[in-house]
């Protein structure tokens, strides 16, 4: 299995002034780090775990080798940080998250750390491989909230785990996919995946462009999304219709930095550390991430369900609006309803009903108001099917007049003449009258 073409990106975004993102693209190795830890920890952080990983683009005897040596040189890469900040104590609360994959043989060997993302896009699916390691994932995989309110959570990228100077031994979640020709990689930070929807992200993948097309896209709808931070692309496709342009490795981002990061000196360290949030839309070179402590966790936990319940009561609240809006909306249209009337058939007779004779489901807005005596069967062909289509009146009085003249157009059948009486015979023998006999 070989590795078609390549292409890595990294920009500082529409907000923040310096890009504490670092990325690599190399012939089996392919990483993305999303720094953290204020304008230079972030930095150094990233360009630290980048440089360190690069050394690992080679050729190994098996993916579990592979696996094993991610595993390693990543845990390993936290010492580093450690041993950094006890150099420079400005530097405290620096950490990184880190996605890697090495390619060996027919396989994909995946190593995560983080909420930066790797995806994989096969037979026209989008899939995404790595879990996040956020507060708000830990929420959607116990079911509190959904992955869309996640997206929107206001404590979506505090981090449960992350590359950093806190913790020696971090757990590193790493995994051997198989691959195959066809396939196209996606390794990506949360300046990408915070911003753009997987819908937009298929959307470019779709178009079937070389992957430093495809990324240049990506790159334009996180900026067309306002970009809040930095923004780091590294895309590979296994064989397919991309050959392989070129065989040197693509760093971007810190890392890139052939002078390594500049860190500047700072007046006194704050007794509250700084470097705990990251939010998508936060100033630019705030601090950024924060693994927090399990009594915090707590509190989240807790807000959360304070926040739901606020949620429920909201809704509640809007629903019981809704209800009385619509209640009165019918009462006013039902009010204005009866003050209308037509006249049509009840049965065999006509009758003056009030209200329209349209209906609401099952809701019906007319009834019978008067029942003029006036029979159908009295009426003209042309007359009784008019009132058995209803005839519409502009009010009581109207009504009354189109009665009044359906009254005086009822056909009044003449009396039939009585038969002619009959004269019995005359009985013979009895005399006659004015016979004298």
């Amino acid at each position: 299995m070989f590795v078609g073409s390549s292409a890595a990106i990294s920009h500082t975004g529409k907000v923040r002034s310096n890009n504490q993102d670092s990325g690599y693209a190399g012939s089996n190795l392919f990483v993305v780090a999303d720094g953290m830890g204020g304008h230079a920890g972030g930095d150094v952080a990233s360009s630290v775990a980048v440089n360190t990983l690069q050394e690992l683009d080679h050729v190994y005897p098996s993916p579990e080798d592979a696996e094993v040596t991610l595993r390693e040189t990543i845990a390993a890469t936290a010492g580093d940080l450690i041993q950094l900040v006890a150099r420079r104590p400005e530097l405290a609360g620096l950490g990184t998250t880190v996605s890697a994959i090495a390619m060996v043989d027919q396989y994909a060997v995946i190593a995560h750390i983080g909420d930066s993302r790797i995806y994989l896009w096969r037979d026209d699916a989008l899939t995404q491989i790595t879990t996040d390691h956020t507060f708000v994932q830990r929420l959607v995989d116990s079911g509190r909230i959904t992955p869309e309110e996640a997206r929107f959570h206001p404590r979506r990228s505090v981090l449960m785990r992350v590359l950093g100077d806190m913790d020696p031994d971090p757990e590193i979640d790493t995994f051997i996919m198989p691959t195959q020709p066809g396939d196209r990689w996606l390794l990506c930070s949360d300046g990408l995946s915070g911003v753009v929807d997987e819908a937009h992200i298929q959307k470019a993948l779709r178009l079937g462009l070389p992957p430093g097309r495809t990324a240049d896209i990506l790159l334009k709808y996180a900026l067309d999304g306002g970009a809040p931070d930095n923004v780091t692309i590294v895309m590979v496709d296994v064989g397919g219709q991309h050959p392989l342009v070129s065989g040197t490795a693509t760093i971007v981002g810190s890392a890139s930095n052939p002078q390594g990061v500049k860190v500047p000196a700072v007046a006194a360290r704050p007794l509250i550390s700084t470097s705990w949030l990251h939010p998508n839309r936060q100033a630019a070179n705030e601090p950024t991430h924060f693994e927090p402590e399990p009594e915090y966790l707590e509190e989240l936990i807790e807000e959360d369900r304070r926040r739901a319940r606020r949620r429920r009561i909201s809704l509640v609240a809007v629903l019981v609006l809704i209800a009385a809006l619509i209640a009165a909306g019918f009462a006013v249209f039902y009010s204005w309803t009866q003050t209308r009337y037509y006249v049509g058939a009840d049965d065999d007779s006509v009758v003056i009903f009030q209200g329209i004779q349209q209906s609401l489901g099952p809701i019906t807005l007319s009834s019978p108001y008067e029942d003029t005596d006036i029979l159908l069967a009295d009426l003209s062909p042309y007359q009784r099917a008019r009132v058995e289509f209803t005839m519409n009146a502009r009010s009581f009085a109207d009504a009354e007049a189109i009665v009044e003249r359906l009254r005086d157009s009822v056909v009044v059948p003449e009396p039939e003449p009585s038969p002619l009486p009959t004269q019995s015979p005359t009985p013979s023998g009895s005399p006659t009258p004015g016979d004298d006999g």
